[in-house]
């Protein structure tokens, strides 16, 4: 029972914290509508096998993750370039009607790897993932028990991967009732991503980088 509950808390928690809008399944809902279900499938994978590692080495390494604060400042400068980087080009697939692809999404390198990057590089998570551990720890839901971890970390696998699912699987339904439209979801996606650039270099500016969120269990891991 207790570890059903742990299971289920996980799921929940992450399948939640994929939902709001965020580079990584705005990026899923992408290639699904340029490359089909099963490449955005193999990105969602790839996103989530680092989210899992991450998720581990916060529950084991705490102390020494939350020393790196000049690490993590480094991979938000550098987050926001790439979602800046994708807003612009899903901008210029919009406006050119032979470029159906994001130009930095349609790389030729399996998308597996390309999840494994964008989310090795999204730092986001990290701190989202520290606060509801302390959260679940201080209420005793969660213990210092590797068996409990491995729980933990499966229920956070399957919630972000059927989170994930919604986007991928809503991108071929926008295809579908916009066939001859798909500009109109290309800029849709890049204001998504500008506004999601903006959002994250405003935040930066007033210093409330991932480290000094580590102390509240608020923030998205979507961002």
């Amino acid at each position: 029972m207790k570890l059903s509950r742990i299971f289920i808390t996980g799921l929940f928690i992450s399948f939640l914290g994929t939902l709001p809008l965020g580079t990584l399944n705005i990026a899923a809902l992408q290639i699904s509508i340029s490359d089909g279900i099963r490449p955005a499938i193999y990105f969602a994978l790839g996103a989530l096998l680092i989210e899992v590692i991450y998720v581990r080495i916060s529950l084991v390494a705490m102390d020494w993750v939350r020393k790196r604060k000049k690490l993590f400042h480094f991979l938000e400068w550098f987050t926001v370039l790439i979602i800046s980087a994708l807003a612009v080009s899903s901008f210029i697939a919009a406006a050119d009607p032979d470029e159906k692809k994001n130009v930095i999404l349609s790389y030729s390198f399996h998308r597996f790897w390309l999840g494994v990057i964008l989310s090795a590089l999204n730092p986001v998570q990290i701190p989202f993932w520290f606060g509801w551990s302390t959260v679940l720890f201080t209420k005793k839901i969660l213990l210092p028990k590797s068996t409990h971890y491995n729980i933990y970390i499966l229920g956070i696998g399957v919630g972000t991967f059927i989170g994930n699912l919604v986007f991928i699987f809503g991108g071929r339904l926008l295809v579908d009732s916009l066939n001859n439209n798909q500009h109109i979801i290309q800029y849709a996606i890049g204001s998504i991503f500008a506004i999601t650039a903006i959002l994250m270099f405003w935040k930066m500016i007033r210093k409330k980088d991932a480290i000094s969120e580590m102390k509240d269990g608020n923030a998205g891991k979507s961002e």
